[in-house]
């Protein structure tokens, strides 16, 4: 009586070929990998290749060992076309590693120093600022804060033009004096030599 396929299947006796197997994918290795060198841009790319196909090809350890070959190269073209779709598919061409040359991609965010000298200008400022007389603030304020002209900070605090002007030139005059004697001689160059009506 014949044993139905499956039963036949485990009836058979599993060869031990792992030695051979090994042996087989030592050798081979190389050999592999120029194979697929020439067929990629990046020697990279070849060795990922030929260790993905390698470890498909142990699925296939129980075949005949005089299929191996012809088995890993066909494993290595399909892997290389499936990782040419996936790449076509991706646009992975228009990609940019960050693996390589990643110092040099430009961020248009300034770096942790700007940022933090920054902050201790404008700390700095706001000391300052908060340092002047109080009418002499509150002008200055409505003037380059508020965008108002000087009729309208006249009108606002009833006083004349004249006396809006004063207070604005004592406010920079102070300013840029505190800002130079805190060393801080950039902000005191950018702020105005005239006041602006």
């Amino acid at each position: 009586m014949e044993l139905p396929s499956v039963e036949r299947e485990q009836a058979l006796p599993v060869r031990d070929d792992s030695s051979d197997f090994e042996a087989f994918v030592r050798g081979q290795r190389e050999g592999l990998v120029r194979f697929l060198r020439r067929r990629t841009a990046l020697e990279e790319d070849a060795q990922d290749l030929a260790q993905e196909s390698l470890v498909r090809l142990m699925r296939y350890r129980g075949h005949a060992p005089t299929a191996w070959a012809a088995l890993l190269y066909r494993i290595a073209l399909n892997a290389l076309n499936d990782r040419l779709r996936r790449a076509h598919t991706h646009r992975e061409a228009q990609h940019t590693t960050l693996d390589v040359d990643f110092a040099e991609l430009a961020s248009p965010e300034p770096s942790h120093e700007q940022r933090l000298a920054t902050q201790q200008e404008l700390a700095m400022l706001q000391s300052v600022l908060l340092g002047l007389p109080l009418r002499c603030r509150q002008i200055y304020l409505l003037n380059r804060i508020e965008d108002m002209s000087y009729t309208e900070i006249a009108e606002h605090c009833g006083i004349s033009v004249k006396a809006v002007e004063k207070h604005i030139s004592k406010a920079l005059r102070l300013l840029r004096e505190r800002l130079a004697s805190f060393n801080y001689p950039s902000l005191s160059r950018s702020l105005p030599d005239i006041a602006q009506p």
